[in-house]
């Protein structure tokens, strides 16, 4: 699986290992990613692919933004993080 805009990923290596990130910007050997809370939009974690395990495509509202280059916050991505964290990602894909 390719890692694009919007995916949802969770960290395999380093001190933030087993924590879920949303992707916001890649390229060939990086990704940029945000939890909206330690990592916010303003100061995106920059990983290694490598480091970085696919969990899910975000087909929520967030993700739509994200992909269409609307603007988000970081309010969003820590709600959106959570309902997946918790399971109750279908109820975000209503919304």
């Amino acid at each position: 699986m390719d890692l694009t805009r919007a995916c949802v990923v969770r960290s395999a290596a380093g001190r933030d290992k087993g924590r879920l990130f949303v992707v916001i910007d890649c390229d060939e050997s990086y990704v940029y990613l945000c939890d909206g809370r330690s990592r916010s939009l303003d100061n995106l974690k920059r990983k290694k692919i490598k480091h970085v395990k696919f969990h899910s495509v975000n087909d929520t509202r967030l993700g739509r933004k994200l992909r269409e280059g609307e603007k988000v916050t970081n309010a969003e991505i820590r709600r959106t993080l959570k309902a997946i964290e918790d399971g109750n990602d279908e109820k975000q894909r209503e919304e």
